[in-house]
């Protein structure tokens, strides 16, 4: 029975180092385009929310309270309601 470590003149070992050497090729090219080339744009494997971030709940609740329409108060109670629904963490306005 003829193995790659016992061989008669055949290519041995050595005919598992070319797949391996392309498939480190392949990843490396791979890994230099993720981090150069691929990251300014939406890549497909980025978040699906397709929403802007300036139309989350609560930067629509900051701008509201910015421009006097609700009052300190109700803007720490809806931020309260909207924090335990969307897990922010912290108290310094809107996101």
């Amino acid at each position: 029975m003829q193995t790659l470590a016992h061989w008669d003149g055949g290519p041995g070992p050595w005919i598992l180092f070319f797949p391996l050497l392309w498939a480190a090729v392949v990843f490396g090219v791979v890994t230099v385009l993720r981090r150069t080339a691929w990251r300014g744009r939406g890549a497909p494997w980025r978040g699906a929310d397709a929403r802007p971030t300036g139309d989350s709940p609560i930067a629509v609740l900051g701008r509201r309270f910015a421009s006097g329409e609700i009052d300190e108060d109700e803007y720490w109670r809806r931020l309260s309601v909207l924090d335990e629904q969307f897990g922010r963490t912290g108290r310094g306005g809107a996101v």
